[in-house]
């Protein structure tokens, strides 16, 4: 797990277009780093076009997604919402695990491994500057557009 202060992980994962993205292309920029646990489903979707209508007022920062989707999943979601940032494929949950966000989670008595809706807002250095954990999706990108 990553408190403030520390460097965002290293990662290289494809975006929905199938593009290798890496943190070191952010540097110099502000960055906006969710996690979400699943495309398409009620409350990601609900972060997302949140995310997606706040991008003009979040000027001077890049807005990233990241779930376990795969690639095509993702490509599918961007289309059908007309998502206008990364969403990058951490299908080996890689990036989550480092991050702390990779976690038990228990639905109707069922213990599975998933993605804790966690925000991360890094420095133009990469340090992790803010960090939402246990994200509620509506409002949220508000919330984050006013620590910018």
């Amino acid at each position: 797990m990553i408190d403030a202060g520390q460097a965002f992980p290293n990662f290289e994962l494809s975006d929905q277009d199938g593009q290798t993205r890496t943190n070191q292309e952010f540097l110099g920029q502000k960055v906006v780093v969710y996690f979400y646990p699943k495309d398409d489903t009620s409350g990601c979707t609900v972060e997302a076009c949140e995310f997606n209508a706040a991008l003009p007022e979040i000027e001077g920062a890049v807005v990233i997604g990241v779930s376990p989707d795969p690639v095509k999943s993702h490509r599918k979601f961007a289309d059908k919402f007309g998502l206008k940032f990364p969403l990058l494929a951490d299908t080996e949950t890689q990036l989550c695990q480092a991050c702390g966000v990779w976690v038990e989670k228990s639905m109707y008595g069922k213990k599975y491994m998933g993605v804790e809706r966690t925000t991360f807002l890094l420095d133009e250095k990469g340090v992790v500057t803010h960090i939402w954990r246990k994200v509620k999706p509506a409002g949220h990108a508000a919330e984050v557009r006013a620590a910018l």
